[in-house]
């Protein structure tokens, strides 16, 4: 029933949310936006650069400073190198995977590369990475997962996508796919109100993929 499975990266594929968003909060305190941990969560999880880049204007009533995506961008890629790991039991699952799988992330091409590389993910989707400077609008719009499906041939009713945030979730329910909510650090509650089905070890993944 299933012909393409699309995960997401960033706390799905990658822990790596808990580096950007301490990343994230360092940025905006620099640019004079102090915010918590639980509201950069709630506000930024899920979204583009652009997108949040945007939101950061917004909040600010100004133009962020001159180098700020550069500077951001650099202090992730460098916390990234030096802390990043696999989400527990991911690769184990995709051993386990009989369907074709690909990468639609709200994050750039570079940044994509880059943790999959240093996950050891990245055999396993090179090739097949799609990346939402690719389409006109992020997560929550189907943009980028009717993309994905697209090009690899694939019928967005026999897609599953797997996701973490609320945002990624909304996108693949728009986009007419089954949802899978990983669960492991974000609000199962939430995940399931926005329309998924939730877990939260990556060992049950295969199996629920066989159910669909």
């Amino acid at each position: 029933m299933i012909d393409l499975i699309l995960f997401d990266l960033d706390g799905v594929l990658v822990d790596s949310e808990p580096i950007a968003t301490r990343v994230l909060r360092g940025v905006l305190a620099d640019a004079g936006l102090p915010m918590s941990e639980a509201e950069v969560e709630r506000v930024f999880l899920g979204r583009s650069r652009g997108e949040s880049v945007t939101i950061i204007e917004e909040r600010l009533g100004r133009r962020v400073p001159e180098g700020f995506t550069a500077d951001w961008q650099g202090r992730v890629l460098g916390a990234l190198r030096q802390e990043l790991k696999p989400v527990p039991g991911v690769a184990a699952a995709l051993e386990r995977l009989t369907v074709p799988v690909c990468v639609a992330s709200g994050s750039d091409p570079a940044r994509i590369r880059l943790s999959l590389e240093l996950a050891g993910l990245l055999p396993r989707f090179d090739g097949r990475v799609f990346s939402a400077t690719q389409v006109a609008r992020g997560k929550p719009a189907p943009d980028l997962f009717l993309f994905a499906a697209r090009s690899l041939g694939a019928a967005p009713e026999q897609c599953a996508v797997v996701e973490d945030s609320v945002l990624g979730v909304m996108a693949g329910v728009a986009a007419g796919m089954r949802v899978l909510g990983y669960a492991a650090r974000s609000p199962a509650e939430a995940l399931s109100r926005a329309g998924a089905t939730t877990f939260d070890d990556m060992a049950l993944l295969p199996g629920l993929i066989e159910q669909m």
